[in-house]
């Protein structure tokens, strides 16, 4: 899933109420170019972009053609606005370079562009990492470098950044544990996944103010926190598939009242699913496929009164209600192949289920 959902959305409203002071474009103004002699901080952005065209290798469309001269506020992709506290008739406040094809590296004076609230190059080839210089950009408010080449450890510099509200990292090659810090960011959206994280999720997930967050694709061991309970209040979608989480589904995620998706397909989890997430009246998607989940499969998240799609297959469920199997006439996707249902299609193999049936019912693996 690659799109912010209602993040995206909340985002873009906050984004045009702030238009007239952040994002117009020069294009629009009626006014002459502005005169960086006159004007430090175009300055600076003059020497941060001719340091950046410096350092990009690849630029197949000839974006930076147009990075000539000192007016930075007509170069492609950047964008000019008046800033916050007046203090100089247009600085630059966002960077505009999606899918643009461009290879390279950040060079670290990008991080005299202090006014910049929004730096978006998705979908491009630049290497590196996020230079320590992006602690200077007080004012960033959306981080989007998904989808390029980046590398190393979890950017630490993004700590730093204060006003930051969307996160945008996915797609890249990044390692490592995630820090316990970026929980503790005033975020809207995280997204981490497609990348080559690994370790735990740190233990203070749940003071995240996230409503959208994404970890899919990573090698994120251990057991889901049990603190995602407090994000009761913020979170609509979360994405857990395709790592190597163990132990049981936590309890308190049937807490999570304004849920939408759920999505823990693809693990190590086991244990049963317990009926309580049929709770969770504004559930629309939920995957648990591809997991060592037994017992019987609750008609009461069948039952949920907003649900689209409810996939459960490749686990050890033993039994399912009636309510479950008449979703499909309903419209609503079920899937429940290979399980150890009897008289269901596609089952798992007897001797495997056997195998795994005979076993202690526990939260701990052992297969």
């Amino acid at each position: 899933m690659r799109g912010g959902g209602k993040a995206s959305g909340l985002l873009r409203l906050q984004l045009i109420s702030l238009s007239s002071v952040l994002f117009c474009r020069i294009g629009l103004s009626t006014t002459p170019p502005p005169n960086p002699t006159e004007n430090p901080s175009l300055q600076n952005a003059f020497v941060a972009l001719q340091a950046w065209k410096k350092v990009i290798t690849s630029d197949p469309k000839n974006v930076t053609g147009s990075w000539v001269g000192t007016d930075v506020c007509s170069y492609q992709g950047v964008f000019c606005s008046p800033p916050p506290d007046d203090k100089f008739g247009k600085v630059v406040s966002g960077i505009g370079l999606n899918h643009a094809q461009l290879a390279g590296v950040f060079p670290m004076e990008l991080g005299l562009l202090t006014y910049i609230a929004i730096f978006h190059v998705n979908s491009n080839y630049f290497q590196g990492t996020i230079p320590s210089s992006f602690s200077s950009l007080t004012l960033l408010f959306e981080l989007d470098v998904s989808n390029n080449l980046l590398a190393g450890g979890f950017p630490s510099v993004v700590l730093e950044m204060t006003s930051i509200k969307y996160l945008d990292i996915r797609f890249n090659h990044f390692e490592g544990p995630l820090p316990g810090g970026l929980f503790g960011m005033p975020l809207d959206a995280i997204f981490v996944n497609d990348n080559n994280f690994d370790g735990i999720i740190p233990s203070n997930l749940g003071d995240s103010s996230v409503s959208v967050a994404n970890f899919a694709n990573n090698q994120f061991q251990g057991a889901i926190p049990n603190s995602i309970g407090k994000m009761a209040t913020t979170l609509n979608e979360i994405l857990f598939i395709n790592n190597k989480f163990s132990g049981c589904i936590p309890q308190p995620v049937a807490s999570l009242n304004q849920l939408n998706v759920l999505d823990v397909g693809t693990n190590k989890l086991s244990g049963l699913l317990s009926d309580s997430i049929g709770l969770l009246k504004d559930l629309s998607i939920l995957n648990v496929a591809n997991n060592f989940l037994t017992g019987i499969i609750p008609s009461s998240i069948c039952s949920l009164p907003n649900l689209t799609n409810f996939t459960c297959s490749n686990n050890y469920f033993i039994n399912v209600s009636p309510t479950c199997l008449s979703l499909p006439s309903a419209g609503v996707i079920f899937d429940d192949i290979g399980n150890c249902i009897p008289n269901q299609p596609l089952p798992r193999l007897l001797k495997q289920c056997l195998t795994f049936l005979l076993q202690p019912l526990s939260c701990l693996l052992t297969i």
